[in-house]
């Protein structure tokens, strides 16, 4: 049989005692009362003082990223894997906005550092460019990790024509052979979305993975390329 236990209040207390004691349910209903707010006059003006609606005046913080319309089923399929590191690692609140067909992130109040909410959205962007969980969640972990995007057409070289296609072709290669092996050699991943080329990794070897595309679209063998590996520091 449950029994109701009443906090603070003394059950064997008799008479005005148990009269004067407040009961643990007037005092929590005392504190949900809005407190009233103090007015500052300024020159015969009077302006009543800004209440933050946070708990305790915590500050928060967002972040909203775009879903492109070829990402929102992978999203949907995808969305436990995302949302499971973004709230329970990071701390950070997340949401999918059907509406305005974006991803919503927020700050909660004991999320332990505000940078959580950058890289939470660093995160979801680079999913939205295309690059699978496993690659993008190192992201979350480590510092020294960028991601890098590039214009065929504007960053590199104007093709027309077949010549467009041919060097998409060749950054690709048989099978995706060309690409896996600029990805291994320079330890990033690459992600080939028509004319754009999204590489992520470290800085010096985003430097050394985008000299590699940059000669194969300018026309170098790929058995010249792809076995150049980043420069020691």
């Amino acid at each position: 049989m449950s029994s109701t236990r009443y906090c603070d209040v003394n059950i064997f207390a008799k008479g005005d005692d148990l009269q004067n004691q407040a009961h643990p349910l007037e005092d929590f209903a005392r504190r949900l009362k809005p407190k009233e707010k103090s007015v500052v006059t300024v020159v015969g003006k009077t302006f009543d003082q800004l209440v933050s609606n946070c708990p305790d005046n915590v500050h928060l913080e967002f972040r909203k990223v775009s879903v492109p319309s070829n990402r929102y089923s992978p999203l949907e399929k995808a969305w436990l894997d995302i949302y499971t590191p973004i709230y329970h690692q990071m701390k950070v609140d997340i949401r999918m906005n059907r509406g305005s067909r974006k991803v919503e992130l927020k700050t909660l109040a004991d999320t332990p550092d505000i940078s959580n909410l950058q890289k939470s959205a660093d995160f979801v962007h680079a999913f939205m460019l295309g690059f699978d969980i496993p690659d993008v969640i190192s992201l979350l972990r480590v510092d020294e990790l960028y991601v890098e995007s590039i214009e065929i057409k504007l960053d590199v070289k104007t093709l027309k024509g077949k010549h467009l296609p041919r060097a998409i072709g060749r950054l690709s290669g048989k099978g995706g052979k060309t690409k896996f092996a600029i990805e291994n050699s320079t330890k990033t991943r690459i992600v080939i979305a028509d004319t754009r080329i999204h590489i992520l990794g470290a800085f010096s070897n985003i430097k050394t993975a985008r000299d590699s595309l940059y000669s194969l679209i300018m026309g170098s063998p790929a058995g010249k390329v792809y076995v150049i590996e980043p420069k020691k520091l």
